[in-house]
């Protein structure tokens, strides 16, 4: 089955780069009203279809051309045989420009307008015309108070352009935001709606170009990409001649006392995804175990670090860090890997001993950070790198020269040449141990059967995130070795081995 959101466009922008495109449509010859006109009968179209047995609507509409665009939405409503009305937060009087004209539109249709009390009366359809995509502050009152009473009404929530109190380039929720059922969203899609508090604020996604230039459009920079089956790097299919040493041979130095699963999930993640053979660098006492689960992985046991350098010799990848623990063995056996300059994937342990400077980071590396990790390593706080997740993905590839992948609900992949890619897919049941361990496998596989570090990151973070939402709807319980099974198969869809 089609993911709801496959058939949008793959550019995401931040907020300015849209209003440069809106600027330059209006520039161009189309007047910013017609524009204004044509998001109020994309947002009526989608409510419509979403709520079409409603029959009244309240518009929430502040003091801008957000506003504006919820004044037609009002007019469209009166004009079909809806109740609607428009609770204003600022003086209507004071609107400018196209907003005025929505405004005195809306007059003429007979919908009534009405300042906006400590105790609003809704009805209906809540539409959301509150803040725009500018809004980058902490929302004030009484915006603020506005907006939590109508997370608190139990109403269906239209959100026009954005969920007002979301922050258009980073997702950052600014104090308190509109948790909207459906977003109807114009021009280009922006990065925010995807990544930090969006998901939970977000609801239905639908993106209406407004009948853009798409020669303007293609000239306008963007901030990501997001990640789609069309878009998506592929791995070639395979000569009828191929054998496994063409396909990489992938070490995995995990899996310390007590936590050798960690090593397992990674080492079976690698076999399945591809890896032409999979060996597994572990504790001793993990061995049998390993050899049990299986036995297509050579497992090793090793105890020193001189142990480890002749199965290093003999690779051509490295997967570091699950369950490797900051302890003597740990560090020990990270260090040879830091010492090899064959390409290597870091998760974990391997970066919380990065960032506690016991190691270096070899060049041709990626390291798939949770939040969390992520924030050791910036030497800042969690609640910092949440705030601007995109920014904190291109500082990481910035100050270690590696491919990033910053986990977590809308996962980025950064690049040190400054490329950005957002995965939107994904599931809530993931939320689970052991599932970095399997991304990891996943993209050391995709990694050592030639895809460059960037597009093994970019395709291994989909078909993670698309396995898990396959999974998903079987509920709470998602064990991170049923993803591994799907993601096979999902890697067969996107890159058949055979032609």
């Amino acid at each position: 089955m089609p993911h709801p959101r496959d058939d949008l466009p793959t550019a995401l922008y931040r907020a300015a780069q849209v209003r440069d495109l809106d600027a330059r449509l209006i520039a161009a010859g189309t007047p910013g009203f017609e524009l204004m006109q044509r998001a109020a009968h994309a947002a009526w179209r989608a409510l419509r279809r979403r709520w079409p047995e409603a029959g009244a609507l309240t518009v929430l509409a502040g003091a801008g051309n957000n506003a504006g665009d919820g004044y037609l939405v009002a007019a469209l409503a009166q004009r079909a045989g809806w109740r609607a009305q428009v609770l204003a937060l600022g003086e209507p009087s004071a609107l400018r420009g196209d907003a005025a004209l929505a405004f005195e539109e809306a007059r003429a249709a007979g919908v009534g307008v009405q300042a906006c009390s400590d105790c609003p009366l809704f009805d209906g359809v809540l539409v959301d015309a509150l803040l725009g995509t500018g809004a980058r502050d902490a929302v004030r009152e009484p915006y603020a108070q506005l907006i939590r009473l109508v997370n608190a009404s139990g109403l269906p929530v239209l959100a026009v352009d954005i969920p007002s109190g979301l922050c258009a380039d980073t997702g950052r929720e600014l104090g308190v935001a509109i948790r909207a059922d459906l977003t109807v969203t114009f021009i280009g899609l922006k990065l925010g709606l995807f990544t930090g508090s969006a998901p939970d604020r977000v609801g239905e996604l639908v993106f209406d170009d407004l009948q853009a230039d798409p020669l303007q459009v293609a000239h306008t920079e963007r901030a990501a990409e997001r990640l789609a089956p069309g878009t998506l790097p592929l791995l070639p299919a395979r000569r009828a001649t191929a054998h496994k040493g063409q396909f990489g041979h992938l070490l995995a130095i995990a899996g310390d006392r007590g936590t050798g699963g960690a090593g397992l999930l990674t080492a079976q993640s690698a076999l399945r995804s591809g890896a032409g053979m999979v060996s597994l660098a572990t504790r001793g006492a993990n061995l049998a175990a390993a050899q049990a689960r299986c036995p297509e992985i050579m497992s090793a046991g090793v105890e020193s670090a001189n142990q480890l350098l002749a199965l290093v010799d003999k690779a051509d990848l490295l997967v570091a860090g699950p369950g490797l623990g900051q302890g003597a063995w740990g560090r020990s056996l990270l260090s040879v890997a830091a010492g090899s300059e064959k390409p290597q994937v870091w998760d974990a342990d391997a970066l919380n001993l990065l960032a506690a400077g016991a190691v270096s980071l070899p060049a041709q590396a990626v390291i798939t950070p949770h939040p969390g990790e992520a924030a050791r390593l910036l030497g800042c706080s969690i609640a910092d790198v949440q705030a601007d997740r995109p920014a904190a993905a291109k500082a990481l590839a910035e100050r270690y020269q590696a491919v990033v992948v910053l986990k977590g609900a809308g996962s980025l992949v950064a690049a040190p040449d400054g490329r950005l890619a957002l995965c939107d897919r994904g599931h809530p049941a993931m939320a689970t141990a052991g599932l970095g361990d399997v991304l990891a496998g996943l993209v050391g596989a995709l990694y050592a059967q030639g895809l460059p570090a960037f597009e093994a990151a970019c395709l291994g973070v989909w078909l993670h995130a698309a396995a898990g939402e396959r999974l998903g709807p079987e509920g709470r319980g998602l064990a991170a070795s049923d993803l591994i099974p799907v993601i096979r198969t999902l890697l067969e869809e996107q890159s058949p081995c055979v032609k």
